[in-house]
């Protein structure tokens, strides 16, 4: 393993500022100018540029780092928590996503609300703002591994620089700004994952070494994670999808619902071999640096690069970062203001647009304080798609069960699997029943037995049927 001299340090550091310094001046130039622009981008965004949002809402710092650190440890199968999402997009756009955009409504919250009421809603946004603070705190853990790997700083500090840069794209440039930002952040975050890829191999002299003298599991289908972990991923992955936030908004912000169908197959075609090239990343760390951490499994070779494509390769991964917390941050910001700020002060659209600036910049520096307690980036972040899939089981129920109509239910089966599942993840998924199975079960079940209670404010709500016709 190589160490960068204070030449080659300074170019690395030299082409990752340069990098800040321009995509910070382009998010000003681009800024938000009003709520229109800094939440739904004034509903004009093209579907590819949303396809581009949407895999980047599945493929940031902590699928890239978490992903390359469960192939290290369990094998290629880890690619699986990435071709879970490029399955999941396509059936989101044939199942959810026109009754969704026809509700004209921005958040996931706010479309089920028109089921269930205002009591529904705000339960769903509070679990969706816990679920969203804990995928940026995988999200920092992600990034400030790959800084202080290359800066030779300690964690915190490097979470800390995350945040800030980070801060400063969503809080100025919104939905607006962050969409085509974003599109540059990707490119280069797709062109660096593949330069990575080639690297690793050509390092490992491709995959025929490593197939003859690394354990059978490494390049099974389901390594040693079995089928139950797999399946368990793909429902998680798959469910989140059609409840985050950020995929509600985006999808929000194109021009109809033919252009939000087709933004979900392009974000299919992009995650796919995105996914197989970070797990072959993983699975050749381990082969070649079998002694380190596996949070390090894809920073590692950047150590081994030349000082030149190592600054565009840790930019390209410091892109990914920033990305995936400016587009998690602006969701919760999102949710905090239309479900909350709003319906309590009543704003002028001046007022909205100042304190949605202020909210951001709070939530932007919250994560901060978990960065050290998360040692395993892909666990968080399959805990948090569990938390977001009970509330796609209670999004489905509504769009296609008219019949439940109980808002009694739908919280009390919110607010079971949110704890449920929680606990179940903290006491470390006793029995070997993975917590998304629990996030998947306990709301159809107790919304089922609410089903079977009798409900008095659903007998006074009854609208008698008029005599007419039939």
């Amino acid at each position: 393993m190589n160490n960068f001299t204070a030449e080659d340090t300074l170019i690395i550091v030299g082409l990752v500022i340069a990098y800040i310094v321009f995509t910070s001046w382009l998010t000003y130039r681009l800024r938000s100018k009003n709520t229109g622009d800094f939440m739904e981008g004034s509903r004009a965004m093209p579907a590819f540029l949303v396809g581009i949002l949407l895999m980047s809402e599945y493929i940031g710092a902590k699928s890239t780092i978490g992903t390359a650190q469960a192939a290290f440890e369990h094998g290629i199968a880890a690619s699986w928590s990435v071709i879970g999402a490029a399955i999941g997009f396509p059936i989101f756009g044939f199942v959810l996503v026109k009754r969704i955009y026809n509700t004209r409504k921005i958040t996931i919250s706010g479309a089920i609300a028109e089921k269930y009421g205002t009591s529904t809603k705000n339960i769903i946004s509070i679990i969706m703002i816990y679920a969203l603070l804990l995928v940026n705190v995988g999200n920092y853990v992600s990034g400030a591994a790959a800084i202080s790997t290359i800066l030779k700083i300690n964690l915190p500090v490097a979470a800390l620089i995350t945040a800030v840069v980070s801060t400063f794209y969503f809080v100025f440039g919104g939905m607006k700004g962050v969409a085509w930002v974003t599109l540059l952040h990707s490119i280069l975050k797709y062109v660096g994952i593949l330069i990575i890829m080639g690297f690793a191999l050509y390092e490992t002299g491709g995959f025929t070494p490593m197939i003859q003298h690394m354990p059978d599991f490494y390049w099974t289908w389901d390594g040693d994670l079995g089928a139950s972990t797999i399946f368990a991923w793909l429902i998680g992955t798959v469910g989140s999808i059609f409840c985050t936030q950020f995929v509600i908004q985006a999808i929000s912000s194109t021009k109809d619902v033919k252009a939000a169908k087709r933004s979900t197959m392009i974000a299919f075609f992009f995650c796919l071999p995105i996914g197989l090239a970070i797990a072959v990343i993983g699975v050749a760390a381990k082969f070649l640096h079998p002694e380190i951490s596996s949070l390090y499994a894809m920073p590692i070779f950047l150590q081994d690069m030349n000082p030149w494509l190592a600054g565009l390769v840790t930019t390209a991964l410091v892109a990914s970062i920033f990305v995936s917390v400016s587009t998690v941050a602006l969701a919760i910001s999102s949710l905090v203001v239309k479900d909350f700020y709003v319906p309590y002060y009543q704003p002028t659209q001046e007022q909205e647009f100042k304190a949605t600036r202020w909210i951001s910049l709070l939530i932007g520096f919250v994560p901060l304080i978990f960065v050290l307690v998360v040692p395993e980036v892909l666990k968080l972040s399959f805990f948090t798609r569990a938390i977001r899939l009970s509330i796609s089981v209670v999004a489905v129920i509504a769009f296609y069960a008219p019949f439940f109509k109980s808002a009694r239910g739908a919280n009390a089966g919110l607010i079971g699997a949110c704890v449920v599942t929680s606990v179940w993840y903290l006491l470390g998924d006793p029995f070997g029943i993975n917590n998304m199975y629990i996030a998947l079960l306990t709301p159809a079940v107790i919304m089922a037995i609410d089903y079977l209670i009798p409900n008095k404010n659903d007998r006074k709500n009854t609208t008698p049927a008029e005599n007419n016709g039939v």
